[in-house]
């Protein structure tokens, strides 16, 4: 589980990317390896190829490079310029058709360039992972090498169980790295940092003292012209079934034997595999619906989804849910989890809410019975800190309490520049480590946890519950916290 440090890897390696002009490897892709290059984290003689159908040279494709990913990789702040032109002349490209197998006789003749580690990297639809995958056997270039496999795998569980049975007669478990970017980022480190290195809370982690925990990904984007997509996917399969129960997972899992591999997603199975099936009038009570309508994002007026190019006019596709699971095992039966997740809300949020139970009697008033008096919140962005609510008594005449909290804020106090998460994962898997990639059996859990509520939508009758843009959500999302007495974090006073 531990996290790539600040040293350079030993070891060459072929880094070979599928999909290599498209918008994944435009925006997080290329960008992390550079950084990782920028920071002296690359072996000198790694090698990355770049794969697309369009027909470039690598002096073509160098100034695409330049031209599309070097905004990406100057973030905030501006590149290293001769560390610029030194991640370029790592750089080659191939023009490949990865759904024809024939094509990849031109990956096999280009062997000159995949010396080292052979890393594939599939930053194209799922549609293809198969036929990529069976290239590369074909090619004779699979023995040995890791391949990376983008979300979202498969539609269904069906689908998912067909692309793995596929890819697995391929390459064996060890050599397949799932990525779910939002377990390489810093604040889920210091989850596991929070609860695995520290006494104070393990002994509140459960459901004597825990009351509920709300887990939301909140954008405040639309579908920003990937339409085709999305209006194919919707937010139950893009957000909840890889990142929230991801998320969950980890703040529910008991503390592993130790940081391996291994025995950190045993951990993670098991609560995804206690999960309580939801099927029927439960799938109706406990899980909301939701699709955005016209509004304004911060003063600017936006489009409702069926608007917005590529969404199909008679699309039934939600861009919310709101859904209540609970995890039934001994630390946590009866503790409501709340995830959320939606486009175009109010913000750009994501974190983990702990509210711990009010006190059994105050002698001090009814503030400390109040729900959420004492609250954890990691923030996993967009500024990335722990913040520990209290109640303290406020100066003056008389026992006047106030909540107050302490704030770790990671910018402020580590001074070094934090690692983003494709950054970290990207080395991960460089380096063969799998602790923060999914496992088989991890992922099918999954699907199977929420294949229930995706048949249940499937029916004429199944609710799509509107929302303006720029707010949070539809009012059922409110409702059902209400009915468990508490709300959503911003909706307090």
């Amino acid at each position: 589980m531990a996290s790539s440090t600040r040293t350079p890897r030993s070891g060459g390696f072929a880094f070979i990317l599928f999909g290599g002009t498209g918008d994944l490897a435009m925006r997080k892709v290329l960008p992390a390896l550079y950084a990782a290059h920028r920071d002296n984290l690359l072996a000198p003689e790694g090698r990355i190829v770049a794969i697309a159908q369009q027909a470039l040279d690598r002096d073509a494709y160098l100034r695409w490079v330049d031209e599309q990913v070097k905004p990406h990789a100057a973030g905030k702040g501006s590149v290293d310029e001769a560390a610029w032109s030194g991640f370029l002349e790592r750089l080659s490209y191939l023009q490949l058709d990865g759904s024809r197998p024939e094509a990849f006789a031109t990956l096999r003749d280009a062997r000159d360039l995949l010396h080292g580690t052979r890393i594939f990297y599939l930053a194209t639809g799922p549609s293809l992972f198969v036929p990529v995958c069976e290239g590369i056997a074909a090619a004779g270039l699979a023995e040995g090498a890791r391949v990376v496999l983008e979300k979202p795998l498969g539609y269904d569980l069906d689908s998912s169980n067909a692309i793995n049975d596929a890819v697995g007669r391929i390459f064996a478990e060890d050599q397949i790295y799932r990525i779910d970017h939002y377990l390489g980022k810093e604040a889920v480190q210091n989850l596991f940092a929070l609860r695995f290195g520290n006494s104070l809370f393990e002994p509140l982690w459960r459901r004597e003292w825990v009351e509920s925990i709300q887990i939301t990904v909140a954008e405040e984007l639309g579908v920003e012209g990937r339409g085709n997509f999305y209006d194919q996917t919707g937010a139950l399969r893009d957000m909840v079934q890889n990142h929230l129960l991801q998320l969950l997972s980890i703040v529910a899992m008991e503390p592993p034997q130790s940081m391996d591999a291994d025995a950190v997603r045993g951990e993670k199975l098991r609560v995804l595999r206690a999960l309580k099936p939801l099927a029927g009038d439960e799938i109706r009570q406990n899980v909301v619906r939701g699709r955005y309508h016209a509004g304004a994002i911060r003063g600017a007026s936006v489009p409702a989804y069926l608007d917005e190019t590529g969404v199909r006019p008679d699309s039934v596709t939600e861009t919310f849910v709101a859904l209540k699971a609970e995890v039934e095992n001994w630390r946590w039966a009866g503790v409501p989890f709340f995830l959320r997740t939606g486009k175009r809300l109010a913000g750009r949020v994501a974190e983990i809410v702990v509210n711990f139970r009010a006190v059994p009697h105050s002698a001090l008033g009814p503030l400390p019975l109040r729900s959420g008096s004492n609250r954890l919140t990691i923030r996993l962005q967009p500024n990335e800190s722990i913040r520990l609510n209290a109640l303290a008594k406020q100066p003056g005449m008389g026992m006047n309490l106030r909540g107050v909290y302490l704030d770790l804020a990671f910018d402020q106090f580590f001074q070094q520049d934090r690692m983003e998460a494709y950054q970290r994962l990207l080395l991960d898997v460089i380096a063969g480590r799998l602790a923060l990639f999914v496992r088989r059996d991890e992922q099918e859990a999954a699907w199977r946890w929420v294949a229930p509520i995706l048949e249940a939508w499937a029916r004429p009758d199944a609710a799509l519950k509107p929302y303006a843009a720029g707010t949070w959500g539809p009012a059922a999302a409110s409702a059902l916290l209400a009915r468990h007495d508490t709300c959503w974090v911003e909706e307090e006073n």
